[in-house]
């Protein structure tokens, strides 16, 4: 069982991410915004981070690009949740440094399949 920490604004998207989480086994750490995920993700150092990419305050980008930059939580690996899904957004996402991305709307067996991806042991 692994902490996955989920960094979304949406209350219905957060409720089905925590859903599908807490369904794989898992304990699902929850952040309605890129602040409050910074510091859960530095406190509680979960297994896993799913980042919202448009939220309030700081985007996930920039979020994201604050947690690689941290030695404390550079090596948690991050999947970019987002509704960007036009040609050369997950490119770019990427290159910002996730690890992984999901485009919404979600679907159920990528979402799982990824996060398992993402835990398996290197």
């Amino acid at each position: 069982m692994a902490t996955i920490l989920i960094v979304e604004d949406n209350p219905t998207n957060m409720r089905l991410a925590v859903f599908l989480v807490e369904r794989a086994g898992h304990s699902a750490l929850t952040a309605p915004d890129a602040e409050s995920g910074l510091t859960l993700a530095r406190d509680k150092k979960p297994n896993l981070i799913l980042m919202d990419i448009q939220l309030p305050g700081i985007d996930g980008l920039a979020a994201i690009a604050l947690l690689k930059a941290d030695e404390d939580t550079r090596r948690i690996p991050v999947i970019a949740l987002t509704a960007l899904a036009m040609k050369g957004d997950e490119e770019r996402i990427r290159a910002a440094g996730c690890d992984g991305y999901i485009a919404k709307p979600m679907r159920y067996k990528e979402f799982l399949a990824s996060i398992a991806t993402h835990l398996a042991p290197a």
